[in-house]
């Protein structure tokens, strides 16, 4: 089952109190104070597992409470601390607060981790509070509570390109011949009903090879940006790739002119996020084995080459074309980490 989305309640551990004690022993009839400190809280943290790509653990449990610190003792025992509780989560969770909506975290570096909710710290015992006027204190503090709130999770998908288009444009079909995923293919409208992702391999020149992780999105309609259909669910997916892959129909069973379908997923895309126009992306006509007639193929080829749009045709179920889309895909991913670097690196100097 996939799941991008859950409300969890977090609630880290009170710090122990401290201790007010004093020593008594024979033959010291005077003994000083000897109240040892609270222990500490444990804390809730937030651990990136790349081997999870789901949210699904986290839907069957929604509390997540630590143990509190242990109190002080007396001959200055300090209380025990309480050990840290570690939640894995996929790459690409976001983190906000439920009721307030803020960003606390976003977490897309494997290992990577975010202290959820801080345990409190324990309070001081007596023996702190000793001082040359002040020989017998019998002053403690309470240990400080942990912090407690819901969350919301959200995931959204890290992937290098992403599939578009209407449903049964051939995204799943199209994701199986290029990688070695198997995804749910169909004849129906929104047979995919979650992302998938999957990895496709490709040699340059000197037969070296490189990766490039594809996630098939479920169809998007007229109206997605506003949550029809699958809607914003999925469109949010697309905010992290780096290329998009818009897949258009031109088979015998294609009922729309596919510019005009072309043009809708387009436009959905960009009402949802204006920043969706600065990404690079390419068009590939799919089905090319079940043409009837050029018409529908001639029309879209005619509309992306007057505009300047990388165009491809491809058939999933014969391959044809589908090598040569993976390395122009693979070259356009390599060509955008070639210049992320590049800027890292200037704004590293700039700090520097």
């Amino acid at each position: 089952m996939f799941v991008d989305q859950v409300k969890i309640y977090v609630e880290a551990g009170d710090g122990g109190d401290g201790c007010v004690s004093f020593r008594r022993e024979k033959f010291v009839p005077q003994g000083g104070p000897d109240g040892g400190d609270g222990g500490r809280g444990g804390n809730i943290i937030f651990e990136v597992d790349p081997q999870l790509s789901t949210l699904v653990d986290l839907r069957y449990q929604q509390h997540y409470v630590v143990k509190h610190g242990g109190h002080g003792s007396g001959h200055n025992s300090s209380g025990r601390g309480s050990e840290d509780r570690v939640i894995a989560v996929p790459v690409g969770t976001l983190v906000r607060d439920f009721k307030t909506g803020e960003m606390l975290g976003d977490l897309v570096m494997p290992g990577q981790r975010m202290v959820a909710a801080k345990g409190g710290k324990g309070g001081r015992g007596n023996s702190r509070f000793k001082t040359a006027v002040r020989q017998a204190p019998v002053d403690a503090e309470p240990g400080e509570p942990g912090e407690s709130r819901w969350l919301t999770l959200e995931l959204k998908l890290l992937a290098d390109v992403a599939l578009v288009g209407f449903p049964n444009a051939g995204k799943s079909s199209l994701m199986a011949a290029m990688t070695r995923a198997n995804p749910k293919v169909g004849v129906y409208p929104f047979t995919t009903l979650h992302p998938n992702l999957g990895v496709a391999t490709w040699h340059d020149a000197k037969r070296r090879a490189f990766h490039v992780t594809i996630a098939d999105v479920p169809g998007l309609i007229e109206g997605a940006h506003e949550g029809k259909g699958l809607g914003i669910r999925f469109l949010k997916h697309l905010e992290r790739t780096t290329v998009l892959l818009h897949l258009v129909d031109v088979s015998i069973m294609a009922m729309n002119d596919p510019v005009t379908d072309f043009e809708i997923i387009r436009d959905e895309m960009i009402q949802y996020d204006e920043k969706m126009s600065q990404k690079p992306f390419f068009v590939a006509a799919t089905k090319i084995d079940i043409v009837e007639d050029s018409e529908k193929l001639n029309h879209l080829r005619g509309y992306c080459e007057g505009r300047q749009i990388p165009f491809f045709e491809v058939s999933s179920a014969s391959a044809v074309g589908v090598q040569p889309l993976i390395r122009t895909l693979g070259l356009a991913v390599v060509k955008y980490r070639k210049t992320q670097a590049t800027v890292l690196k200037s704004d590293a100097d700039e700090v520097s």
